[in-house]
């Protein structure tokens, strides 16, 4: 009989993984991570443990490791088949053995599989990541930790079976987790902060060049782990030279010495304050069912696609006056507002608009393929560069598919992502963004969506930065080879990074620099940076890692374009530098096998899928009844084996290759594991009824925005006079007499933005700017006069120049 103590899945099975550590260590915008997951099998047979979970989708997964009573065993990186191979002839002759593999679809999802574990027997698995942190908007470093796998839909006759998860809600999650980080930078840290609860942050020495963190305790599951971390002064551009491993091939990318070099371009004044007014602006927004998630828990109210619905209409008040723009949204179908592009005016924004009010989650599941290839069908407009804003909640399964095409199509646009909600596929997210030359934001916890979005917008109205190259004055004798990605977008402020092997003697006191030239609106510009080549002395092999990882992904993404050609000797490529440097990839896998256990594993193993969180709709939403057309896919562990697309072909048809089929087995778990995705035909409008709470009444800041003219300028009316507090009697008869009503309008609509939406600025900035220039090209008399007669109706001071007049 089970001994059912202990933790239980809500199946009622004893849950094998007890606990989660994970050590955080940030040196300057580099971070390593250390996991380490306690298995104990409390049951009276031996247990094979599988779990399925997130890693940053940029990680180079480095080290994995498993420590059985006094034995520990060193995983080594084998070839993905072979190492499976290995795994099963262990377990078939009774030995432990554990498997590390990401998933073929997406680089952000890893199974881990604990083998022949006996029964009253611990394990403790340690696994190694390094990672770069991305600069946000706000000069802060981001480190997410993945604590949320949201499903992802898996589009039907999209290749390999869908990536299949034993999942359960957030608050049922049966393991802990504890978590700590430790800081250092050669400047001061000034602050930490996080979605979650933290303990106080500690300084290590009196400069606080040093500093450590904690979780505290009790941490629920129901979000992923986010850090903001910052330092007292702007980010500087840097350059740290790493020498190579002892043991390595000299003329390897492990044997030479690498050089990681960090570049923070800052643009002229003159240019950057002449933000473009042409471009193609095409906003493509999920519908999905998983869009009808509240944005976090403290605000239930704000959904996901309501949050989107805002969001567009203060892009779409913000675009210039003689661009041109579009609106696609999509789930299991696409759907767009104007057949094509169009130019932006009145009319058009208007008509935009009573569309977007009208958007629901209410188009099925997540198949962000096919508009995209409509949209890419169309041909440019000339002198109006294509500029793609993407919002998704990422919950897709053929992640691979979607960066390829976006990076396929690189040259005809820019691609600017924002992932919505808990769990978001960073994978997908930075992905795009990487691929598209443009920028990827997060809104998870109580963030707000739209001043992240309005940050993105400001970096799309930037001149292009155009013909980048990179060259490097090195001591004779000694040459580089970049081993990133050529450049192929540059922001005020935001980081380029760049991997160079060095080859070559050099003296230690040695110098070397590297020169970044560009041409920014027609102005020639350049960043240089001297660095010296003596390597750093405590940085180990992280810079290596982070420079296979970029390499191979390099690699895989050449053998997925080139597929059925030279793919083969890619593939040999990718495998030979896996192997050598120690990181993960698609065609690899790590594999330990314990061959001292003694004695072997007696009896049948006893399979025990770990669970992980996700976040997401009630699983009551299903209670409606079916209407025949529409679809809903709701992410649930309380139905049987559903997902949300045609189950995957069964490994006997011949149709999955022996390395997909493995993967589907070690993601599948048994027949009656939780579901993942729940395809459920509902009445939408009932669900709706059930799920959505009465509509709160319209902020007063969108309410002032939605009255704002495509031309910038305010109508003096009833409706502009409610949201100011003032009856239309009284704001008319304020009114200086030589002004006309919409000048009057307007710089009262700018006074009170100003005086009482100063905490939102980020958001109304852009279309203030375009109200301030409206009004100057009326060339209104008694501007000043104006200015002060709205400070003495609204009760403000705000100074002419501050509204740009």
């Amino acid at each position: 009989m089970v001994n059912c103590c202990g933790l239980l899945t809500d199946k009622k099975e004893p849950v094998p993984l007890k606990s989660i550590d994970v050590q955080l260590e940030v040196k300057d915008h580099v971070a390593t991570v250390v996991s380490t997951l306690n298995y104990e099998n409390k049951e009276d047979k031996p247990l094979e443990a599988v779990f399925v979970f997130p890693l940053p989708g940029d990680a180079a997964v480095c080290h994995f490791s498993a420590q059985i009573g006094k034995t520990h065993i060193v995983a080594e990186v084998k070839e993905k088949q072979q190492a499976r191979e290995e795994y099963d002839d262990a377990l078939s002759s009774g030995q432990q053995a554990f498997l590390l593999e990401e998933s073929e679809q997406s680089p952000d999802i890893f199974s881990l599989r604990v083998g022949s574990l006996p029964a009253g027997e611990s394990a403790s698995i340690r696994l190694e990541y390094v990672t770069e942190l991305a600069v946000q908007a706000d000069d802060g470093l981001r480190f997410c930790l993945p604590a949320v796998l949201n499903p992802r839909y898996q589009p039907q006759g999209s290749g390999g079976p869908s990536v299949q998860v034993t999942s359960v809600p957030a608050s049922l999650v049966p393991y802990s987790l504890s978590f700590s980080a430790q800081v250092s930078s050669p400047r001061p840290v000034s602050k930490v902060e996080s979605n979650s609860s933290l303990e106080p942050l500690q300084y290590l020495n009196t400069d606080q060049t040093q500093a450590t963190v904690k979780l505290a305790a009790g941490h629920k599951f129901d979000r992923d782990i986010e850090l903001l971390i910052y330092y007292k002064d702007a980010h500087q551009p840097s350059a740290v030279v790493e020498a190579g491993q002892a043991s390595a091939k000299p003329g390897s990318l492990m044997g030479d010495p690498v050089v990681m070099v960090s570049l923070y371009p800052e643009f002229p004044q003159s240019v950057m304050s002449s933000l473009t007014s042409c471009g193609e602006f095409v906003f493509l927004v999920d519908r999905s069912g998983s869009m009808g998630c509240p944005m976090n828990n403290s605000t239930p109210r704000e959904t996901r696609i309501s949050s989107a619905r805002d969001t567009l209409l203060l892009l779409l008040k913000s675009l210039p006056m003689g661009c041109y723009f579009n609106i696609y949204s999509f789930g299991s179908s696409f759907e767009h507002i104007f057949p094509t592009s169009v130019e932006y005016s009145e009319k058009t924004m208007e008509e935009a608009l009573k569309k977007v009010e009208k958007m629901e989650d209410d188009l099925g599941g997540t198949e962000i393929l096919q508009p995209l290839k409509r949209i890419y069908s169309q041909p440019c407009i000339p002198k109006h560069p294509r500029q793609l804003f993407v919002f998704t909640d990422g919950e897709v399964g053929n992640t691979k598919e979607v960066t390829d095409l976006v990076k396929k199509n690189a040259g005809s646009h820019r691609c600017f992502s924002f992932g919505i909600g808990e769990g978001a596929s960073s994978a997908l997210i930075n992905g795009m963004a990487k691929e598209g030359g443009g920028y990827a934001q997060f809104i998870t916890g109580t963030d707000r969506m739209q001043p992240k979005v309005m940050q993105s917008l400001r970096f799309a109205l930037q001149p292009a930065v155009e013909d980048i190259c990179v060259s490097w004055n090195l001591p004779k004798g000694v040459s580089a080879t970049v081993l990133s990605p050529p450049i192929t977008a540059v922001f005020q402020g935001q980081r380029s990074l760049i991997y160079a092997q060095l080859a070559g003697q050099s003296s230690e006191a040695a110098e070397g620099s590297v020169t970044v030239k560009y041409s920014l609106a027609g102005h020639p510009s350049q960043n240089q940076l001297h660095f010296s080549l003596k390597p750093a002395e405590d940085s180990g092999l992280t810079i290596h890692r982070l420079a296979a990882r970029t390499v191979i992904r390099s690699q895989e993404s050449e053998e997925r374009t080139h597929r059925g050609q030279q793919d083969e000797e890619v593939k040999k490529k990718v495998v030979e530098l896996s192997v050598q440097s120690g990181v993960s990839s698609t065609f690899t896998a790590f594999i330990a096998v314990n061959k001292d256990s003694g004695e072997s594993v007696q009896g049948p193993l006893v399979r025990r899928n770990i669970p992980t969180p996700y976040f997401g709709m009630s699983p009551m939403a299903c209670s409606a009844p079916p209407c025949p057309r529409r679809r809903r896919n709701i992410p649930t562990s309380y139905f049987g084996n559903m997902t949300g697309s045609a189950p995957p072909p069964p490994a006997t048809n011949g149709l999955c290759s022996a390395s997909n089929e493995y993967f589907a087995k070690s993601m599948n778990g048994c027949r009656s594991s939780p579901a993942v995705f729940a395809s459920i035909k509902c009445d939408n409008a009932l669900v709706r009824s059930n799920l959505q709470p009465p509509q709160p009444h319209k902020d007063p800041l969108l309410q002032l925005v939605s009255l704002q003219k495509a031309s910038g300028c305010w109508l003096l009316d009833a409706a502009l006079a409610a949201v100011l507090g003032k009856t239309r009697k009284e704001v008319k008869k304020s009114k200086p007499k030589l002004i006309n009503n919409e000048v009057w309008a307007s710089i009262l609509a700018l006074i009170w933005l100003h005086g009482f939406k100063m905490d939102a600025k980020e958001e109304w900035e852009l279309l203030a700017t375009k109200a301030a220039s409206w009004i100057k090209a009326q060339n209104a008399p008694c501007v000043s006069e104006c200015v002060e007669a709205g400070n003495a109706l609204l009760g403000c001071s705000v100074k002419k120049e501050a509204l740009g007049l």
